[in-house]
């Protein structure tokens, strides 16, 4: 029966240099949702709201809301 010695792992450090890679990870992860999120949502409801507004009549919305009142 052939028993060699395992190399010891390696402790020290340890959590440190894993905390490092995922903050990382979670760092590139964070941008690309926030880059999605400004060019799925947030672009086009701003867009949404310009084209309203570009051609809204706030007298002629109010005399509809009136006429409809009566």
């Amino acid at each position: 029966m052939a028993s060699g010695t395992l190399a010891k792992p390696q402790m020290r450090g340890l959590l440190a240099r894993r905390l490092r890679i995922h903050i990382v990870g979670a760092f590139i992860v964070s941008l690309g949702v926030a880059t999605l999120y400004k060019l799925g949502v947030a672009e086009p409801r701003k867009k949404a709201y310009a084209d309203f507004y570009r051609n809204y009549g706030s007298m002629k919305d109010f005399e509809e809301m009136r006429k409809s009142a009566k």
